[in-house]
């Protein structure tokens, strides 16, 4: 370990120290988080509509507080945006992060106050570092650079006080300047708004450079890598960048990126940890490379509870603190924090791995799932059993969506995977469906009950798409880089019968 990086690293022992007491103290720096909360927000406009002043318990706040989505939050940031001060939050809020929508062309415009941003964004960014170079004694992370890919639009004004952007963006905009000393490319460069231009502009910039630490969403990280490779005529990225030691990757599952990575970055000293960096908030760092699951971070001035992802439609769910969360079942989030969002359903399930500490993976989202048939197919379920076909069938998945079809003569219906593939299979479509959906039955096990005699779900169909595709389709909806992404598991057909509608067009053509 070099002596900057050796220094920095004895620098984080302490905040090593206050992580490991998650373990043991959950339940009370979770209260803490909550009593802070309260407490900041009582003389709000929010806070006096629900009497925040006297409310001196979680049952209280769970009694009186509402849940929220945006469109019940909406019309308070609405004002915001508009100048009006301490409605959400007291503080004044001159920051918005503009949601990627992966639902819909609507843009959410999320609150991103000085407390959330350096008390919850920036300080999962030091955390990362932190709790890496624990894991990573050998690391010489301070001698090269860090490549951080963001957002593909610079932040732009929606009036003379308020400014939104792409969380990324937001994050590099307002970053300390002496963080711009270890960062590639320039601000200049990272913040331009298109895509390609931009792209093309990072390369030019940085293949000469010595990074050695990349931060970004997979699917567009691998698209600036190739670009690299493009450039320099190399066939490895460690020829470029000899010293490349880690990737921080967030936004969507890494499982169907990791072989294309491996293709890509053959050295052993490569490694990949996940965070959960979101425009509401981050909330949880992969703390042991060892373990696919993140730490949930909960001194971050973030309150988390939790609904049973069975109960989202009923009238009354039951909603549970964190303390009363069970490994093995598959939630949905709610959030509470600094950044003005009360009791806010986020859109990501969960399922917890361990209680102590709290260590979780995302499963989904809760509008990103199948049940057409009853099969309750979530995402990791599919990442799972597309990653095990492809180990067998010697193939790597580009990009993939799955949604149901339905076969109104026959009652039942099955699903349809529309898959790119980067290197085709060994084995025929047919082959590779069976194996797959033999993967899936072995994880999921309402998929496996509906699948029995194809009593409700017929076998799996997999159309191969043609070379760019998902890229197109994300161009066309000028969603291209940033932490946009591809929507996996849809209940309806919107989005794979526009993506079969440009792989027919290139098919024509």
């Amino acid at each position: 370990m070099d002596i900057l990086t050796k220094t920095l690293s004895l620098f984080s022992q302490g905040r090593l120290k206050a992580i490991d007491q998650f373990a043991e103290n959950a339940d009370q720096i979770q209260q803490k988080q909550l009593k802070g909360l309260l407490n900041a927000a009582r003389n709000t406009e929010w806070g006096k509509k629900y009497d925040y002043k006297s409310i001196t318990s979680y049952s209280l706040f769970k009694q009186r507080v509402p849940l929220q989505t945006y469109e019940e939050i909406k019309p308070f940031v609405t004002r915001m945006i508009n100048g009006e001060k301490n409605i959400l939050w007291p503080s004044v809020v001159k920051w918005y992060a503009q949601s990627s929508g992966t639902t819909n062309d609507r843009s959410k415009f999320l609150p991103v106050t000085n407390e959330i941003l350096h008390d919850c964004h920036y300080k999962g960014g030091f955390d990362s570092v932190a709790l890496y170079l624990r894991n990573n004694p050998q690391s010489r992370f301070f001698m090269g650079r860090g490549l951080i890919l963001g957002g593909s639009h610079s932040p732009s004004p929606l009036n003379h006080e308020a400014h939104c952007g792409d969380l990324s963006a937001v994050l590099l905009q307002n970053l300390n300047p002496l963080i711009n000393f270890i960062r590639v490319p320039s601000k200049e460069i990272i913040l331009m708004d298109e895509w390609e231009s931009k792209i093309e502009a990072i390369v030019n910039n940085t293949y000469n450079k010595n990074v050695n630490n990349l931060s970004g969403v997979p699917s567009w990280m691998l698209v600036l890598i190739k670009a690299v490779l493009a450039k320099t005529g190399k066939a490895d990225l460690t020829e470029v960048w000899p010293d490349l030691e880690v990737f921080f990757h967030g936004g969507i599952s890494f499982e169907p990126y990791r072989e294309q990575y491996k293709s890509l970055i053959s050295t052993d000293r490569m490694h990949y940890v996940e965070t959960y960096n979101a425009s509401e908030g981050f909330f949880g760092i992969q703390s042991d490379l060892s373990d696919s699951s993140m730490l949930l971070m909960i001194d971050y001035g973030v309150f988390y509870e939790f609904i049973p992802v069975n109960e989202l439609d009923n009238e009354n769910p039951t909603i549970l603190p964190l303390a009363e969360v069970e490994t093995g079942k598959n939630y949905a989030m709610v959030i509470t924090t600094s950044g003005g969002l009360w009791r806010y359903l986020i859109g990501d399930t969960v399922r917890f791995t361990s209680l102590r500490p709290f260590k979780f993976v995302i499963s989904g989202r809760t509008k990103h799932f199948i049940n057409a048939f009853g099969e309750e197919l979530m995402i990791n379920n599919a990442d799972k059993a597309l990653s095990q076909t492809c180990k067998e069938a010697n193939a790597i998945v580009k990009e993939y969506t799955v949604a149901p079809q339905f076969i109104l003569e026959q009652a039942k219906g099955k699903h349809q995977w529309f898959i790119e593939f980067e290197k085709e299979p060994t084995i025929s479509i047919a082959e590779f469906a069976n194996r797959l959906d033999k993967h899936l039955k072995e994880l999921n096990s309402d998929y496996d009950a509906k699948r029995y005699k194809d009593i409700s779900l017929m076998d799996p169909e997999i159309i191969p798409a043609k070379p760019g595709v998902f890229y197109q389709w994300l161009k066309e909806k000028g969603k291209l880089g940033g932490q946009h992404k591809i929507p996996r598991l849809n209940n309806d057909r919107t989005h794979i019968e526009e993506l079969l509608a440009i792989n027919q067009k290139l098919n024509d053509k």
